[in-house]
């Protein structure tokens, strides 16, 4: 009997079976590091992927998804494979094919699976929406041309992206059935903002036979947003792929809580919430699927589920002492580190901030810095915004820490809350005035000066206790940065309340933008005069010029600012290239000033992350570690 062509099987409305994890059982029962190129494994031992689709179709799948979530000409770039993109993606095809034709069952279908490219569309990154429409053709070409049955694009979290995966598709052939599903975070948003509502009707309009989430979190809330969904696209086919709850770090392994049982229950729900289509994501085993195809056959021996809350192993929090931050090693190893500026949003959402980030991470970036109400301009608090980036992201910050508005009784608790988030990389400074912000009568005292705040955090909290002496558990292990103004006009001053900073405990130093190699230059040859060669690590700060206002803003407002004629000429000259000349005005100072520092401290002006991207760009062409 020939084979019912898929979108005739998703017109009969039985809810159809897809598969789970691939990456996970490879990951379990190959022994491979996570980091693995599972894709590579195609080619490279094939008989590791086919036992992965055999088990799933044994257990009841009846679609298969090809292993080749990653295989496009981005992701294997960072592998050095993307001349084999092509190849890769024949090979899965051909792979699941074998399979599912060796299964003695009707009806059952191979899936190319495309996931995002690994890199961020513009505006918030410098791909542009061509450049991704091009690299999903060479992916999708070789998936259908191998003969594919359909195309299940999963895990987007930027509905561009998505977008032109599915205009690419339709471009590669029409008829190709096309599954569009995107992931969400754990407030029921995408990484860049947009809710479930937006996402289904975004999804809808781009023709897709079959909308829906992926991964995300866990049963519970892919049930929340796919309820979201079919009530703003009552008409369109839904679709639902959950990880087996968010994933735990045991044993230098990835595991997840959600058991099978608890999959087979939630089965039944996803149906009747009007999902056609219905697998698992990250996690996710043959055992998942065995349960979840025994409730879709025999419902009588499961109920819908409307647990909400699952269990949860707690894992045991360990006393061993924290090792250092990422930063402090790098530094420690002296190598040359980089660091960008990131300003908090004015609300409370902060999926563009992290968007951004991650275009950061991906340039080269090696530590985000989260600004503290830079001007005195009300926004969220910024260890919110570091913790989100770090969890998100895997990337660490420095969290900006200004003494003024804070009391002691503040300062103490704020330290410790950051630390609970992992945040222990501080950069201390005293901060702007309210008198120049949003509220000139704010508060705006402080018991205690940027010097003595150093002193409290690696004297007091590192070693285990308050300001006053009382214990606080276990020690803290902040890694602490000071304010160097390498341009001052009292140098020798300056030079003092620096050398009174590392005698507190400074670990490193972060000056304001400079704009003439030679300010540092002086500056460290004051203080070797006084105190010998100076052994704190400097990052030294740049901003990539905008334009003609904005330098002449900072030379003649910023206090500590100089920016020499011929620097300013430049800008000028450039008329409406200026961020373009500022950029190659950066990348000159970077190529002067390293020798002289250990690392850069990169401040783009107007939330121009793109800016600050291209300066790193240079330096990781010319980074020696």
């Amino acid at each position: 009997m020939a084979k019912i062509p898929f979108r005739e099987r998703l017109a009969q409305g039985e809810v159809i079976l897809a598969d789970g994890a691939m990456g996970t059982l490879l990951h379990a029962q190959e022994n491979l590091p996570i980091d693995t190129c599972f894709d590579l494994l195609n080619l490279d031992n094939p008989a590791a992927v086919t036992r992965v689709h055999h088990h799933y179709l044994e257990a009841g799948a009846e679609i298969v998804e090809t292993n080749t979530f990653s295989a496009n000409v981005f992701k294997l770039a960072d592998c050095g494979l993307e001349d084999q993109c092509a190849a890769i993606n024949r090979a899965g095809v051909e792979l699941a094919r074998r399979v599912v034709d060796s299964m003695f069952r009707e009806n059952l279908y191979v899936a190319g699976s495309v996931g995002p490219l690994g890199v961020r569309l513009a505006p918030f990154g410098r791909v542009t929406p061509q450049q991704a429409f091009d690299a999903f053709i060479v992916q999708l070409r070789a998936l259908i041309e191998a003969g594919a049955d359909l195309i299940i694009f999963e895990t987007f979290t930027d509905l561009n992206e998505i977008v032109q995966a599915v205009k690419a598709a339709r471009a590669t052939n029409p008829d190709i059935p096309v599954v569009a599903q995107m992931t969400f975070t754990r407030d029921d948003r995408t990484l860049l903002g947009d809710t479930p509502a937006q996402v289904a009707l975004a999804l809808a309009a781009t023709g897709a036979d079959v909308i829906g989430v992926n991964c995300s979190g866990g049963p519970s809330q892919l049930l929340r947003v796919l309820r979201q969904m079919q009530k703003a696209a009552p008409g369109a086919r839904l679709s639902v792929m959950p990880n087996a709850g968010w994933p735990e770090m045991a044993g230098g392994r990835v595991m997840y809580s959600a058991t099978p049982e608890y999959f087979g229950d939630y089965a039944l729900a996803f149906k009747e919430a009007g999902a056609c289509l219905v697998g698992g994501c990250c996690g996710t085993t043959p055992e998942h699927i065995h349960l979840m195809r025994e409730a879709l056959d025999d419902p009588s021996h499961h109920q819908p589920a409307l647990v909400t809350v699952q269990e949860r192993v707690e894992l045991t929090r360990s006393d061993v002492p924290e090792q250092p931050t990422q930063l402090q090693q790098k530094l420690d190893a002296e190598q040359f580190v980089v660091t960008v500026e990131m300003r908090p949003p004015r609300g409370y959402t902060a999926q563009k901030v992290i968007a951004s980030a991650s275009l950061l991470k991906e340039a080269g970036v090696d530590v985000i810095n989260v600004s503290d109400s830079p001007m005195a301009r009300m926004r969220m608090s910024p260890w919110a915004v570091c913790h989100l980036i770090q969890q998100n992201l895997g990337i660490e910050t420095v969290l900006h820490f200004p003494t003024r508005g804070r009391n002691l009784l503040r300062v103490q608790g704020d330290l410790l809350g950051a630390h609970a988030l992992s945040v222990r990389n501080i950069f201390v400074v005293m901060g702007d005035p309210t008198t120049i912000g949003d509220y000139p009568d704010a508060f705006d005292t402080h018991d205690i000066a940027p010097t003595g705040l150093i002193r409290l955090i690696k004297h007091n909290l590192n070693d285990g206790q308050d300001q006053a002496g009382n214990s606080i558990g276990q020690p803290t292990s902040f890694h602490v940065g000071c304010a160097l103004n390498i341009t001052a006009l009292d140098l020798p001053r300056e030079v003092k309340l620096l050398r009174k900073k590392i005698d507190s405990g400074a670990d490193f130093a972060l000056t304001q933008p400079t704009f003439d190699p030679a300010a540092l230059e002086r500056f460290l040859d004051a203080y070797a005069a006084q105190y010998g060669p100076l052994t704190l690590p400097v990052l030294v700060g740049l901003m990539p010029l905008y334009g003609s206002r904005h330098a002449a803003f900072l030379h003649n407002e910023v206090p500590g600012i100089v920016i020499p004629d011929e620097v300013r000429k430049r800008i000028d000259v450039a008329g409406d290239g200026a961020p373009e000349e500022g950029v190659r005005i950066a990348r000159e100072l970077l190529v002067r000033l390293r020798p002289l520092a250990q690392g850069a401290y990169i401040m783009p002006a107007f939330g121009r992350y793109d800016l600050a991207a291209s300066v790193v760009d240079v330096l990781e062409r010319t980074r020696v570690v």
